[in-house]
Formats: C-alpha cells, sequence, structure tokens
C-alpha cells in the first residue's frame, strides 16, 4: 500500500462534527496531539514500571497508536490538499539534504 492509497482509504472513515474547514483543521491537530500524547503515556509507563522492556502486548498497543497518528496526519494532509505520498518523499528529501550537509543533529526547521 502506498500513502495515497493509505490516505483515501483512511478517508472513508472521517467523519466530523462540523463541516468548516477551521473545526476540521483543529480538530484533527488535536487529535494527532491526543494520539501522541497516548504513544508517550505507554513508553513512560514502560520504562517507569518495566525497566524499558518492550513486550510484545506492548509493542502492539503502540502500533495501534501509531496508526492512529498516522490517521490524522493522513486527513489532515486532505483537508490541506496535500497528496500523502508527497508529504512521505518530501520528508526523505529534506533528510537527505540535511544528512549531505552534516545538520541531521543540528537545530531549527531550516538547517
Amino acid at each position: 500500500m502506498d500513502f495515497n492509497e493509505y490516505q483515501k482509504l483512511a478517508g472513508r472513515t472521517a467523519m466530523y462534527a462540523k463541516s468548516d474547514k477551521e473545526f476540521i483543521l483543529m480538530y484533527l491537530c488535536m487529535g494527532i496531539a491526543g494520539e501522541s500524547g497516548e504513544i508517550i503515556e505507554k513508553v513512560k509507563k514502560t520504562i517507569r514500571n518495566d525497566a524499558g522492556i518492550i513486550t510484545e502486548e506492548k509493542k502492539e498497543a503502540i502500533q495501534k497508536e501509531i496508526g492512529d497518528v498516522l490517521w490524522y496526519l493522513s486527513q489532515l494532509a486532505v483537508v490541506l490538499e496535500i497528496p500523502f505520498d508527497d508529504v512521505a518523499a518530501g520528508n526523505i528529501k529534506k533528510l537527505a539534504e540535511r544528512a549531505e550537509r552534516g545538520v541531521i543533529k543540528s537545530e531549527g526547521d531550516v538547517r
């Protein structure tokens, strides 16, 4: 499955309480933050309670949360009319350029 196909299939489950773009953008961004927080919580509790040992069960739970983040990201790209393949390809290009210039470990968006 490619990113654009995922984006299209994921969109079949997109339901919003309001139809205005501002509401949808905020809803999707809050979803990204919330689901990311769930990943952080699972990892934090693994570090706190289990000496950082990630069992298969915990790994599966984290994978589901990663999938939820992916869903929200894909639908944010839909609202912004950005093909998800372009998001993925653009990120790889940006990282390759940073690696080439030796600034992967640097700080800031523009390096």
